[in-house]
């Protein structure tokens, strides 16, 4: 029927078309995923072995097909059956033996074209071979794996059934674009390798500065604690022992003595959980900003004279704002130095002095040494303590003393005297970069 339009009408009860297409294409699509599940699950060397397994499968069956229209006219077909299934079949291995199966397609090829059957296959095999040699091995295996190229092409060649001089140049081609295929992924792989080197060393690098920033955050909140409670509980021992010596005769100076040890107590547990707090939020981004500074210094000194020790302040220059961490460092440094004095110079004065100059902040502690009717303070167990007249001696009993405002010092870049007055007493002095 000219110009008439076919159109098949579909029966009552029959599916219509476009459902039977839709439930064989869901079918079709749904069946490889059991498959593609389980591939993914092995590793990956044996996935690389299955993937190279099925290609040279593939290949060696296409190359036997190839071959099955001239049967006729190749003697004997089994020789050249075998002959071109080596040119597929030996990829399964081609990652893990790249030379080896190189020269057993090579030869297998060679054999193939010397012999004289004709009808070659497409030399697939061989360039995949040679490919994954310059892909995988070193600068000699490349160039021998070159020459053997350039050598079999040219015994293939001259060999019967080649007389076109196109064919040549076509074997040329294939090779050579194997070869560049080769050198690509190999700078591909070594870029891959480079970009993973430098994220392993940027990770390794940061987790070095994390762990540097957490152990000076570990020491900085050291530091406090000893300062804290070195100079707290001191002057609390210090008001103690007092309030006892003058409980009998004098209760009006025994009852003060108790209100600042009440004074001290209080003072000490709120800077303690200050510091603690910042250790029990870990998660949370700890405040560093020092709450401590020279600003507090009138406290301190009111402290030390409370204690007994009178001390004298003297700032010279005028005020200028300081760094955070400069101003808790001076500010520690003279809490620190009166604390020893205290504990351990029994000294008849101390003296602060604050000087401001350009650029720098220098905090200097001396005292006037030991008095001359006092005895010298002792440990529960009776011995004595430090040495008379040295705040030096207080360090070397704990270990913190000094060694921690040199370690302060030394954090903010500044230099620290200590040493003996020719007074018979003792001086800290640091000098502070203000910024």
């Amino acid at each position: 029927m000219a110009g008439s339009a076919f159109r098949m009408i579909p029966q009552p009860g029959a599916a219509p078309y476009h459902r039977v297409v839709n439930r064989v294409a869901a079918r079709l699509g749904g069946f490889p995923r059991p498959l593609t599940t389980w591939l993914a699950a092995l590793p990956p060397r044996r996935q690389e072995l299955l993937q190279d397994a099925g290609l040279g499968v593939a290949l060696a069956a296409v190359n036997v097909v190839s071959l099955l229209p001239y049967r006729d006219q190749l003697h004997p077909l089994w020789l050249a059956v075998v002959l071109v299934a080596l040119q597929g079949l030996p990829l399964a291995w081609r990652r893990a033996r790249p030379v080896g199966i190189g020269l057993v397609i090579g030869a297998a090829r060679v054999a193939y074209d010397k012999i004289g059957f004709g009808f070659a296959p497409f030399p697939l095999g061989p360039a995949i071979a040679f490919y994954t040699i310059i892909d995988r091995r070193g600068a000699l295996w490349r160039w021998i794996a070159c020459l053997l190229v350039a050598a079999g092409i040219a015994v293939s060649e001259a060999s019967p059934g080649h007389p076109q001089p196109y064919e040549t140049i076509f074997q040329v081609t294939i090779f050579v674009t194997a070869g560049a295929a080769g050198l690509l992924s190999r700078a591909k792989r070594a870029s891959i390798r480079a970009a993973q080197s430098r994220a392993d060393r940027a990770e390794a690098e940061l987790d070095r500065q994390s762990a540097r920033a957490a152990e000076r955050e570990r020491t900085r909140i050291a530091r406090e604690l000893h300062d804290v409670v070195a100079h707290h509980v001191s002057l609390i021992a210090v008001q103690a022992e007092a309030a006892t010596s003058l409980l009998p005769g004098r209760p009006e100076q025994a009852r003060r003595s108790v209100e600042v040890i009440g004074d001290t107590a209080r003072q000490a547990l709120t800077e303690l959980r200050r510091l603690l707090g910042v250790l029990r939020r870990p998660s949370e981004r700890p405040e560093t900003t020092p709450s401590a500074s020279l600003a507090e210094l009138g406290d301190v000194l009111d402290q030390v004279r409370e204690a007994g020790l009178p001390v004298d302040l003297e700032v010279v220059g005028t005020p200028v704002p300081l760094a955070p961490g400069v101003d808790l460092t001076a500010y520690r440094i003279i809490q620190e130095a009166l604390t020893n004095t205290i504990r351990h110079a029994n000294a008849a004065r101390a003296a602060v002095t604050v000087r401001y100059e350009p650029g720098y902040i220098t905090v200097s502690v001396t005292d006037s040494g030991r008095r001359e009717a006092a005895p010298v303070p002792a440990d529960t167990n009776g011995a004595a303590v430090g040495r008379p007249g040295s705040v030096l001696a207080g360090a070397g009993s704990s270990g913190l003393g000094l060694a921690g405002i040199a370690e302060r010092v030394a954090s903010c870049g500044g230099n620290l005297t200590v040493g003996p007055t020719q007074a018979d007493g003792f001086a800290v002095t640091a000098r502070l970069p203000a910024r």
